[in-house]
């Protein structure tokens, strides 16, 4: 399995790395994608993609960064995404539920940011939180050659215009919670080539873990409860993903 959305260069799992990667591994997991969040972490991430095979990097500005945009970042991203274990643009996008003040900046920086995805014909990673028109109608501006909406928090109506335009959908462990009926009924109605697995660790850690420090060796929980609403063997859950995440990420 690809676990597309991870933050584990976060502190939480530095301590003994190498053994936490082989715990990965035997857990079914054969790659990792890691995403930026602001430019302080690009480095650190990519240096991790390239001691560990497994490991990939996303290069990007969060919503709730986006004062830390700057000519300099945009110079920065343009030049790490020349390194090979660079695949994707992300974590970008729009946050109204945490950084309400700072829509037209967060605006901005994410359209500055999906021009240079436009630019070098790259995926992006759309963090969408509680501003489902304004990130959808924002993408329509750019030729994007590829679009993966995180962590998905939309309804199905929303589901549906995404898949639509081609876009990919992310479901990580909220699935999982009996609350969840939204989700759950993406997780339904979603066609199986436009899903993806992801974790966003150490966030949301999926039942029966949940409140707990997440991992990519819980993406097998959140492909279980896929399997179990859609009604087929989690198997071809598992291998359809991961067919979905080398196919659009080029791994």
């Amino acid at each position: 399995m690809i676990d597309t959305h991870s933050h584990i260069n976060f502190e939480d799992y530095k301590e003994n790395f190498d053994g936490f990667i082989e715990e990965l591994k035997n857990n079914e997991i054969d790659n990792v994608i890691i995403p930026g969040v602001e430019p302080s972490t690009f480095d650190e991430i990519i240096s991790l993609c390239e001691k560990y095979n497994m490991l990939y990097a996303a290069i990007g500005v969060h919503p709730s960064e986006a004062k830390t945009y700057t000519n300099e970042t945009e110079k920065t991203i343009y030049e790490k995404c020349k390194n090979n274990k660079v695949i994707a643009i992300g974590e970008i996008g729009l946050d109204y539920y945490w950084e309400q003040e700072t829509k037209e900046l967060q605006k901005e920086v994410f359209r500055k940011q999906l021009k240079i995805a436009e630019e070098l014909q790259i995926p992006v990673l759309i963090h969408d939180r509680e501003a489902h028109e304004d990130t959808f109608e924002i993408l329509q501006e750019f030729n994007l050659k590829d679009v993966v909406f995180h962590c998905f928090s939309g309804n199905v109506d929303f589901a549906k215009k995404c898949i639509k335009k081609g876009y990919y959908i992310a479901i990580g462990g909220v699935v999982t919670f009996k609350n969840a009926k939204d989700l759950k009924e993406v997780a339904k109605i979603v066609p199986l080539d436009k899903l993806l697995l992801e974790t966003d660790a150490p966030y949301l850690a999926p039942v029966p873990y949940r409140g707990k420090l997440n991992t990519p060796a819980y993406l097998k929980y959140i492909a279980q409860e896929i399997a179990n609403i859609r009604e087929i063997d989690v198997e071809e859950v598992k291998k359809q993903t991961t067919i979905n995440a080398q196919k659009l990420f080029g791994i």
